[in-house]
């Protein structure tokens, strides 16, 4: 029914809009003359101008709806519904690195807005960003909190056996001794760092299991597991968007769990203070 009636009306159309071209041209060159179109041609011309107007206003009717149409698409945010699809279906991962992003990860560090948190046994590459976490403190006041692993406990041994089980590619520095140099390197930019802002970098030791190492970038998470004979930064990483999201939550919970087990170390005088941390049996606090 809507087709035959699109039909007739551009069947009419077509017609009225011939006829507007066809009787002036055949008046113009008096094949009219002495008929009674000849004496009305003014008329029929209005009148087929006027039969082409209304047309042409009933389609801007319909281009007025296809209009109001675009509009609601336009208006429809598909990046979020694409990311709200992601976020149902795979729990907010959105990548998997092969190891980890530096890249990625340093990217987010140079537009960080309020918060950076670190869970690792120690962290090998930390050389490579320990500037850029500096710079994130001292250019945004951004927090910066870090978990390692306390560097005598049992658990750094069996770490290292794991390690060694399969041939992990060397680093020259086995778990205790590689917190250890981390914790330097965290006092180095605790001292650089200006009085005010000392308290933004929070460095934590735990005596627990390491479940997982990750990095957190206000709401981006980089998450990979301890696997034997790898290091966790050469495992696989998986990028996490959201801390509102199924993964997301997940790994914010376990980094509230080991922050909350955890001691703070004095970064004045990291060694003393290490030394002076005692775990009881079965303790975590």
């Amino acid at each position: 029914m809507v087709t035959a009636r699109r039909i007739a009306e551009r069947t009419v159309l077509a017609l009225m809009a011939a006829a507007g071209v066809i009787i002036p041209l055949a008046g113009l060159f008096g094949w009219l003359d002495g008929t009674m179109i000849s004496d009305n041609l003014p008329k029929i011309t209005l009148l087929i101008l006027s039969t082409v107007t209304v047309f042409l206003l009933m389609e801007v009717d319909r281009l007025k709806v296809v209009d109001d149409i675009h509009q609601v698409v336009t208006r429809l945010d598909v990046d979020a519904i694409a990311r709200d699809r992601l976020q149902d279906r795979y729990g907010g991962v959105t990548r998997v690195h092969r190891d980890f992003a530096a890249g990625p990860f340093v990217g987010h560090l140079a537009t960080v807005r309020s918060e950076v948190v670190i869970l690792q046994t120690w962290i090998p590459n930390l050389d490579d960003f320990a500037g850029d976490l500096r710079r994130a403190i001292e250019e945004r006041a951004v927090q910066v909190r870090v978990m390692l692993l306390f560097p005598t406990s049992p658990v750094a041994g069996l770490r290292d056996e794991a390690l060694r089980t399969g041939g992990a590619e060397p680093l020259g520095a086995a778990v205790g001794p590689g917190v250890e140099d981390c914790l330097n390197t965290f006092a180095a930019v605790h001292a650089r760092l200006p009085g005010d802002l000392r308290g933004r970098l929070r460095v934590h030791v735990y005596n627990s299991l390491p479940s997982v190492a990750a990095y957190k970038v206000d709401d981006r998470y980089f998450v990979s597991s301890f696997l034997h004979s790898k290091l966790a930064i050469r495992c696989a990483q998986i990028e996490i968007d959201g801390g509102d999201t199924e993964m997301g939550r997940e790994v914010q919970r376990e980094l509230d769990t080991i922050w909350s087990i955890s001691r703070r170390v004095d970064l004045d005088d990291w060694r003393t203070c290490i030394n002076n941390i005692t775990w009881r049996m079965g303790e975590h606090e």
